[in-house]
């Protein structure tokens, strides 16, 4: 199954409280952005790609553009009008894997894991969470939240989500990967959870 994904890479990132872009803060010798799209590359499922930006985001649209990375500008009025904005301007009607630009853990090996989960749920939306309490252990931020089965979760950003169906109003039938993976569980929101980020990455990979 050939995927497209859209990388979100619009946003304000204010929480940061810092001048430069999130998606452009340096990590461990490159831009956080670029870990996503090494992952994509990596990915056997994922076959195209768009990083999707804003006014909100000249220095990242301008470095897609010198690394001949496929661009969508959209209006900066929120994630979910960015992210339909986006799948109208490219025309995407099949399963559109969506993607946060700040987890650099983030793997080709776990994207394809995501969709392959996808293809066998059924629903036409799929989140990839994180227990809550596992990034409160570790010290790290908890910036955005959503509910499944009665239970709260950390969101990832990590979704797959039916393109015919991104412009309906109403509940869209849903599935879960609830994970504590390395992969998904370091999405970076403040200075701090960079700080806590590097030092894991360094601890697992020594």
């Amino acid at each position: 199954m050939g995927i497209t994904a859209l990388v979100m890479a619009g946003g304000k990132g204010s929480r940061m409280g810092l001048s430069t872009e999130k998606p452009m803060i340096p990590f461990k010798g490159k831009h956080l952005i670029d870990y996503i799209i090494a992952a994509i590359n990596q990915s056997k499922q994922v076959t195209a790609f768009y990083i999707v930006t804003s006014s909100n985001t000249p220095n990242t649209e301008q470095h897609c553009k010198n690394m001949g990375w496929n661009i969508l500008h959209t209006d900066a009025k929120g994630y979910h009008d960015d992210l339909r904005q986006a799948a109208h301007k490219a025309n995407l009607t099949g399963p559109i894997l969506t993607m946060p630009s700040d987890v650099p853990a983030i793997t080709g090996k776990f994207l394809d894991k995501v969709v392959c989960e996808f293809e066998q749920c059924n629903k036409d939306f799929l989140a990839v969470f994180v227990p809550i309490q596992k990034r409160l252990d570790l010290g790290l931020s908890i910036s955005s939240t959503d509910e499944y089965k009665g239970v709260w979760y950390a969101v990832s950003g990590i979704n797959i989500i039916n393109g015919k169906k991104i412009h309906e109003k109403g509940k869209i039938e849903t599935s879960a990967i609830i994970t504590e993976e390395i992969e998904v569980l370091l999405n970076i929101n403040t200075q701090k959870d960079i700080e806590i980020a590097k030092k894991l990455l360094d601890t697992t990979t020594t």
